[in-house]
């Protein structure tokens, strides 16, 4: 009997560990089939035809654009009453750069735009190609009724935007705000007169039946992608070069990220200080309603990469900033050419807090600094919360370290050396 235990005991032993190698060697697989075709990582040289047609500035019944026609939205567009927005796959949308271009979906209304890899749909500057530049035009707002972590319970969107159309926030936690499959945002985060900046896309509580997934957002001037409440699970997600943060999650946001790649250089930052990842528990102007309501959000599968190399990283920040208590969980992941993995604001008071608030496991990370940034001492340099992970011993410049990190068909992060050479704490 002791001996059929045993012998049981040593097949789980070993199935266990054959899992362990699996899941370490699938780790680094070049999984970037995703990235191809749709993509384009060298939007500026990008030629499009000149647009033909004007979109109105209120859009208040239903409205379907075709890919046979390339359309300009120049000023702000509002789609209002109710209404939905479908575009075609294939879809070329200028958006103008004199009266910088803003779409604008108010709560209550609907933006479809589903393309196809063969033919991705494309916001893109109304500039020639090669005199685009960051912050042409806004970018895409999407107005949400779901739920936001504010006392209110709704909030009103930043920017010189109609009052009438800039509430979001609400109880309909499973509304289809929005459907986004293979779509370019090129260009966008205009600063507005009042010096508030746009970001690529802003996500403002999206209901959980919307669907998000393969968007490529490139040389925002302002952030990429800015999620403000919501529950929501978003895959493949592309930001490229922004001067804000890649991702700013906020205000209660309940969700997953799957996929998701930022390419920052170390050159290209806003005055303040950019990060791959900055997840905020919730707005301090508008409060929130309990503990239980802060900003949780799980990634999966991200590549967090700064094209940094020994002769420029002295411009990095961190990867992620953590505030006012986000609570997040970071699976799976790679995390290269920055300062540190995380910075934590002064609402993370102890490492056991911080145990409790972050987890990061089975990732790779290549950074310059001491890993953790905190003003708090007890918790600064505290790299036992990175456990679990492997990392280099010294920093490795990107070239050095990946494939094929600079192609302008589909970056490839994979390790050129097997992970099984680089550090880990146990």
């Amino acid at each position: 009997m002791k001996r059929c235990s045993l012998i049981t005991t040593f097949i789980l032993l070993l199935t266990f560990n054959c899992t362990l190698i699996n899941a370490q060697q699938g780790f680094n697989e070049n999984n970037d089939r995703w990235l191809k075709v749709w993509t384009d990582f060298a939007p500026n040289n990008t030629g499009y035809p000149e647009a033909e047609e004007k979109l109105p500035n209120i859009i208040s019944e239903h409205t379907y654009l075709r890919s046979d026609v390339v359309y300009l939205l120049s000023g702000k567009v509002y789609v209002t009453n109710g209404a939905s927005l479908t575009i075609q796959e294939g879809t070329i949308i200028r958006c103008d750069y004199k009266n910088p271009a803003s779409l604008i979906m108010t709560k209550g209304s609907k933006l479809i735009a589903v393309g196809s890899k063969a033919y991705p749909i494309v916001f893109t500057s109304s500039k020639a190609s090669r005199s685009r530049n960051s912050g042409d035009w806004g970018g895409i707002i999407i107005a949400g009724s779901g739920k936001v972590n504010s006392i209110s319970g709704s909030g009103i969107i930043e920017g010189d935007l109609n009052p009438i159309y800039s509430v979001y926030g609400g109880n309909q936690v499973d509304e289809e705000t929005t459907i986004l499959r293979h779509v370019r945002i090129e260009f966008p985060g205009n600063i507005s007169k009042n010096g508030i900046a746009s970001n690529g896309l802003s996500l403002y509580g999206i209901g959980t039946s919307s669907i998000i997934e393969d968007i490529m957002v490139s040389y925002s001037g302002n952030d990429s992608y800015n999620i403000r409440g919501g529950k929501n699970n978003i895959s493949k997600l592309i930001s490229f070069k922004a001067q804000g943060d890649d991702y700013q999650i906020t205000e209660g946001f309940k969700g997953n990220l799957n996929n998701i790649l930022a390419i920052r250089h170390p050159y290209i930052n806003s005055p303040q200080g950019s990060y791959a990842l900055k997840l905020d528990g919730f707005n301090e102007d508008t409060g929130f309603i309990k503990s239980s309501a802060v900003t949780d959000v799980t990634i999966t599968n991200a590549n967090l990469i700064n094209l940094s190399d020994k002769t420029n990283y002295q411009h990095t920040t961190a990867a992620i900033s953590a505030s006012n208590s986000a609570i997040t969980y970071i699976h799976n992941s790679k995390i290269s050419g920055f300062s540190d993995v995380v910075k934590f604001d002064q609402s993370y008071t102890s490492l056991a807090i911080i145990q409790k608030a972050f987890m990061m496991d089975n990732s790779f990370f290549n950074i310059h600094g001491k890993g953790i940034d905190s003003n708090n001492k007890v918790i600064n340099g505290a790299l036992n919360i990175l456990k679990y992970n492997r990392f280099t011993e010294k920093f490795v410049s990107v070239n050095d370290l990946f494939s094929d990190p600079n192609s302008v068909i589909a970056p490839k992060f994979k390790l050129k050396r097997s992970l099984n050479n680089y550090m880990v704490m146990q």
